[in-house]
């Protein structure tokens, strides 16, 4: 860790508020490329993707759930893993907080993964997740979105992240999102992949805020899935509260 100047109260406040200004000009940029990708083209869904849920079968359309808007995250889980992907595990653990959130803005949140229901069920509850999750098991979904790669193409170049390049796994990590009109058309808006999604990632952006920052050698080679670190995270505070001895 470099060496940091030591300075008095008013001097770090005088550095501390010329950041600031950078800051600001970050955080509208920020909301001027957010603004631009809110007007990017969309494009109508004309494949008839079908779904398993605790629920049964259930389409793109039925998956927003009352919903016009609907982000799906593509979670690393395919057919036959023991497990789900270290790193899409860690994003996860920041979905469920965020999903009453986002219902009260019209949006609705799922994970979409190719293993079948009964793999990503295991997996949930050994996470200890609420969120919905559904299997695109047997479905185009997760390939037509570029999360997923076959066979022929693992070793060899594909279309990932919007260039090609080399496949070396049959899953990638994304997320889509979906508008759905009055009249029941589904139209595809944005996808992001690899880092697009990091500002989803609230230990990031807090860790982004430290002095030693996310301390790693190579992106998120620290990241475990939430029951495989060494110590488990304990609650911030616990009752004190002593009963009364008054009648």
């Amino acid at each position: 860790m470099p060496q940091h100047k030591i300075v008095s109260q008013s001097e770090w406040t005088a550095q501390r508020k010329a950041f600031l200004a950078r800051e600001k000009e970050f955080t509208r940029a920020r909301d001027r490329l957010s603004a631009e990708r809110r007007a990017l083209p969309w494009v109508k869904v004309e494949k008839p993707y079908v779904f398993e849920t605790p629920a049964g079968k259930k389409t793109l359309a039925e998956l927003f759930d009352g919903k016009s808007q609907l982000i799906v995250y593509h979670f690393m889980l395919g057919p036959g893993w023991v497990e789900g992907c270290p790193s899409c595990s860690y994003l996860a653990d920041h979905f469920d907080g965020a999903i009453i959130h986002l219902s009260q803005r019209d949006a609705a949140f799922v994970v979409v993964s190719r293993a079948p229901l009964a793999e990503i069920e295991a997996y949930k509850k050994r996470m200890g997740w609420q969120f919905r999750w559904v299997s695109s098991f047997g479905s185009d979904f997760n390939f037509d979105y570029q999360v997923a790669f076959r066979d022929d193409e693992i070793g060899a170049e594909a279309t990932y992240n919007y260039e090609r390049q080399e496949i070396d796994s049959d899953e990638m990590p994304g997320a889509s999102v979906f508008y759905k009109d009055e009249s029941g058309r589904v139209f595809h808006t944005y996808s992001s992949y690899a880092r697009g999604n990091e500002e989803v990632v609230g230990a990031f952006i807090y860790l982004d805020m430290t002095p030693k920052g996310r301390n790693e050698k190579e992106i998120m080679d620290w990241v475990k899935r939430n029951d495989e670190y060494d110590i488990s995270p304990q609650p911030c505070c616990q009752s004190t509260r002593v009963a009364s001895n008054s009648a």
